[in-house]
Order: C-alpha cells, then sequence, then structure tokens
C-alpha cells in the first residue's frame, strides 16, 4: 500500500507566501505614498528643498515659502490624499459590484447628478463660491445614484441594469447641463474651471466639511469586502454563504455615493482614477476585495498625486489640470486595453 501524499502543507506555504506579497505591495504602497506627499509639497512652479518644506511644516519663520508651503501646497496635498482614496475605494467598489474591470464610479451617475446640482446651484440660486455648492454637489450625486439604482431593479437589480440605467440617467443628466450651460453663459464660465476637475485653489476648510462624509464611506466600503467577494461569485453562492444580496447592493451604493459624491462635490469630476487603479491593482492582489480594496485606498492617492504634480511642472509657469492628466492617462490604459484584447483574439 502506498501511502498518499498530503497537498495541504504545499497550500498552506502558497498561501503564506502569497499573504506576504500582498502585505509587502501595501507597505510599498504606503511608501510611495509619503514620496509623492513629498513631491507635492515640494515641486511646483516654484521648487523648494524638502528641508525647508520639513521646516515651514515644524517651525515656520514667515518666510515665502513657508506661506507656500502651509497655505497652498499642504491643504492641496491633503485634499488629494482624501480625495484619491476616496475615488480609489469607490472604484474597487463599482467594480466588484458589477463584476465588471472596467467599470466606473461615473456608472452609477455620481458624476453626472453633482454637475447638475451645481449647474442648478449657479444658474437659478447664484451660488458661485466653492463652499457654497459642495453641499448642491453632493445632494445632486446622492439622488442620481438612487436614481439609477432604482431603475436598475432595486431589489432586484443586477450589474447589466445598473449598467444599463447608469447610461441613461448619465446622458440625461449631461444633456441637461450642456443646455443650461449654453443657455446662461454665466453658469458656463463658473463652471468650466470646476467641471475639469482640479486640486488648485481647494480650501482646507472644504477637505473638513467633507471628511466625515468621506471617512464614513471608506469604513463602510472596507467593511463590505468579505460579503463583496461573496457576491462576485454569483448571487447563489453569496446566498448559500449566508450574504444578503440586497444588503450588500444597497450598501455599496451608499458608500460609492458618500465617497465619490463627497470627492466630486470637492474637486470636481476626476475621471479614470476609480478606473485605473482597481484594474492594475488587481494583477498584483488578486479579485479577493479583501485585499483589492486596501490596495485601492493606498494607490489610487499616489497616483492622483503624481499626476498633480505632472500637471505642475509640464508646462511652466502655468499648470494642467489634474482632471486633463487622468484623462490623458486613462486613455493610454484604455489603447493599451484595446490592444492587449485584440492580441488575445489572434
Amino acid at each position: 500500500m502506498t501511502a498518499t501524499a498530503t497537498p495541504t502543507p504545499v497550500s498552506a506555504e502558497k498561501l503564506r507566501s502569497r499573504t506576504s506579497l500582498r502585505s509587502a505591495g501595501l507597505l510599498l504602497g504606503l511608501a510611495l505614498l509619503v514620496a509623492a506627499a513629498a513631491l507635492s509639497l515640494a515641486v511646483g512652479t516654484q521648487r523648494i528643498p524638502l528641508d525647508q518644506v520639513w521646516s515651514a511644516l515644524l517651525s515656520p519663520s514667515g518666510t515665502e515659502n513657508d506661506a507656500i508651503v502651509r497655505d497652498l501646497r499642504l491643504p492641496r496635498t491633503l485634499i488629494g490624499i482624501a480625495v484619491g482614496t476616496a475615488l480609489g475605494l469607490g472604484g474597487g467598489v463599482m467594480q466588484t459590484l458589477t463584476r465588471n474591470p472596467l467599470a466606473d464610479p461615473g456608472l452609477l451617475g455620481v458624476n453626472a447628478g453633482a454637475s447638475a446640482a451645481v449647474v442648478t446651484a449657479i444658474s437659478v440660486l447664484g451660488i458661485t463660491s466653492f463652499g457654497g455648492y459642495l453641499w448642491f454637489a453632493l445632494a445632486g450625486a446622492a439622488v442620481a445614484a438612487t436614481a439609477v439604482n432604482a431603475l436598475g431593479g432595486g431589489r432586484y437589480a443586477t450589474p447589466v441594469r445598473l449598467a444599463l440605467a447608469g447610461t441613461a440617467v448619465n446622458a440625461a443628466l449631461f444633456g441637461y447641463v450642456n443646455g443650461l450651460q449654453l443657455w446662461d453663459l454665466n453658469t458656463l464660465d463658473e463652471m468650466r474651471y470646476w467641471s475639469v476637475g482640479t486640486l488648485a485653489k481647494r480650501d482646507a476648510d472644504l477637505l473638513v466639511a467633507v471628511l466625515p462624509l468621506l471617512v464614513a464611506g471608506a469604513v463602510l466600503a472596507l467593511a463590505l469586502a468579505k460579503p463583496l467577494g461573496a457576491l462576485a461569485l454569483g448571487e447563489d453562492h453569496a446566498r448559500a454563504l449566508g450574504t444578503s444580496v440586497r444588503r450588500t447592493r444597497v450598501l455599496s451604493v451608499v458608500a460609492v455615493t458618500l465617497l465619490c459624491g463627497g470627492a466630486t462635490a470637492v474637486c470636481g469630476p476626476i475621471g479614470f482614477i476609480g478606473l485605473m487603479i482597481p484594474h492594475a491593482a488587481r494583477t498584483f492582489c488578486g479579485p479577493d476585495p479583501r485585499w483589492l480594496l486596501p490596495y485601492c485606498a493606498v494607490y489610487a492617492p499616489v497616483l492622483l498625486l503624481v499626476s498633480d504634480v505632472l500637471g505642475r511642472v509640464v508646462v511652466p509657469p502655468s499648470e494642467i489640470e489634474v482632471g486633463t492628466v487622468t484623462a490623458f492617462l486613462g486613455g493610454l490604459l484604455f489603447i493599451h486595453l484595446v490592444r492587449q484584447r485584440k492580441a488575445a483574439q489572434l
């Protein structure tokens, strides 16, 4: 009689190795985030050495460099970290929920709803300050996301129905936005700067106002990692594992609305971060949301801060808004994906 070797020790060893690699990837992401934050504080139209940045943060002496670092670049960097984390988590939740690796948080109508609410606030109510229409943007994002969920079937929503409903709501709302902008040139002028997506000229008070919503959305998204993982296996499997499909979908929509609605309200619609980072992170950590979402939370602000720094230095002394930079990078990603798919079909 020959003894049969059990594969359990090998599997356990592989699991430990994979967990170690994933943990190392998260630590690398944190190190890159610190480096990106330092770069954001030091680099711009006026370059400031890191030792002077450190002095400005810890022991300011009232110099011009101190004012630049503390009053302009520090709020911009902190907002970039918060918004990047929110967009990354929102994208990870959205792609897992719809089982579509190319889904974007905008699929829920968040960007379109925020834009429609801001246009209405500017044109109808005459509100022109960022702080003034911050809450209109957030409310518009929430209403649009709720409408998409309802049109997608509510408790019976499926990924395909959500995608179709999101496309319809986006088209209707962006048509409304474009029509109102053409009708009211003052609204067009006010919206032009906000709608491109930017971290520049953003007050730290805006971040303080919206931070509780972003934190609540982040906590909810991370708490949904396990049920989302079960849902990714299919509804029947999820129910067999004791996961409430309806509750998971509703809470996921709430999390994406809080995260991306808050981020859009502060900085305008910054596209492709929620698409690129989950797609790239999945290559290294796999599709398990318990790893994918933390990866998104760490690496998305790195990409956003680096994109913002690139926009500052490409055409000095002018700046390219970060929304334009991320759109360019997102376009390159789509070209790469199309070429990959064509190559796979040959």
